[in-house]
């Protein structure tokens, strides 16, 4: 059967939130993950606290009457339902989006959805304390790579299936600028020169492996590899999954796909962002990004990927923010980020 039925705005709009509040959960544990590795005595607060700058959560984070705590920082992001970018609150919103798509996505992942949303909100305050929050991570990631297990197996490829793609890479590549950002918001210790090269090597090795990439960078890595090297591979390594390079790859092809299979003309603003997207990532050579500011660049990235979003929102969804507004976000996020 080759009959194509016309996808509806808010299906559309459904499945690629969906996907990003899914990619979103799995990511924010990542993060913690992360930074509980980073995590330096006598510096937790600090080391916990860059967890909100790099997410620009601190008007939100000190609205709520909170203090640079670290307790306040896991509860904020992992119990929280208040707070819209913690854990809890991103899967609800894509337990919703689910039950709206019933009629689309497969009993296999609407089930699997409402056991790993049931078994998530049983997370309680005590497991949060050390290697309890490691196993409570990786049951966040394992519950959100079974779903895309599934999804890959079981969801019908017409034109949903692009949109839910769609909203997958672009939370994953926004997902891993933070992830980079991250480790430039913890300072090393202060100590001597060999020392201190251990740290940086012992750490950015964390962030590999945060970001499932450390085995698949010692394969193509020299043996004394730099952090120039690691920053290469996750920013423009087109074999690895979780590269900005590749995500941004295979959004231009999704989007082709969806301009070419079914003439939808409201790709065309949106292939032109990614463009920009690629020029800026591939365009200088990284250790030149480092040295005119790994920040300030990862930050440009971020608001490059709002912007993407709100243009695909704007052609194809249902009462979606006006791209004005979208600008206005990213302009905030990019002042809040300096401040």
């Amino acid at each position: 059967m080759t009959r194509e039925t016309p996808l509806l705005a808010r299906y559309a709009e459904g499945l690629f939130w969906m996907a990003r509040y899914l990619e979103r959960v799995e990511n924010l544990a990542r993060l913690v993950d992360v930074t509980q590795n980073f995590e330096a005595p006598g510096r937790e607060a600090e080391s916990w606290f860059a967890l909100v700058r790099i997410n620009a959560d601190e008007e939100n984070y000190f609205k709520q009457g909170r203090t640079i705590d670290a307790e306040q920082v896991k509860h904020f992001y992992l119990l929280d339902a208040a707070n819209p970018t913690s854990i809890p609150a991103s899967l609800d919103a894509a337990r919703t989006n689910a039950r709206k798509l019933r009629p689309l996505i497969s009993t296999e992942m609407w089930m699997q959805l409402n056991v790993f949303h049931r078994d998530m909100m049983a997370i309680a305050p005590d497991d949060l304390q050390g290697d309890r929050l490691s196993h409570i991570c990786r049951l966040l990631k394992e519950g959100v790579q079974t779903h895309t297990g599934i999804t890959e197996g079981t969801f019908f490829r017409d034109q949903g299936w692009f949109f839910y793609q769609l909203g997958r890479l672009i939370e994953r590549a926004d997902q891993t600028t933070r992830l980079l950002d991250i480790r430039y918001h913890i300072l090393v210790p202060a100590v001597v020169d060999e020392e201190r090269r251990v740290t940086e090597l012992t750490q950015w090795g964390s962030v590999l492996r945060a970001a499932a990439g450390y085995h698949a960078f010692r394969r193509v890595a020299p043996p004394g590899f730099t952090p120039e090297d690691v920053v290469a591979f996750l920013l423009t390594d087109t074999a690895f999954p979780r590269s900005v390079a590749l995500c941004v790859e295979q959004m231009e092809w999704l989007l082709g796909q969806l301009r070419s299979r079914y003439g939808l003309r409201g790709t065309v603003a949106a292939l032109e962002r990614v463009e920009e997207l690629r020029a800026a990532i591939l365009g200088r050579p990284v250790g030149r990004i480092i040295a005119d500011g790994l920040h300030h660049f990862l930050d440009g990235v971020q608001r490059d990927l709002i912007l993407l979003a709100a243009e695909i929102g704007t052609a194809f969804f249902r009462d979606w923010r006006p791209l004005a507004e979208a600008q206005s976000q990213a302009q905030s996020q990019s002042q809040s980020q300096a401040a």
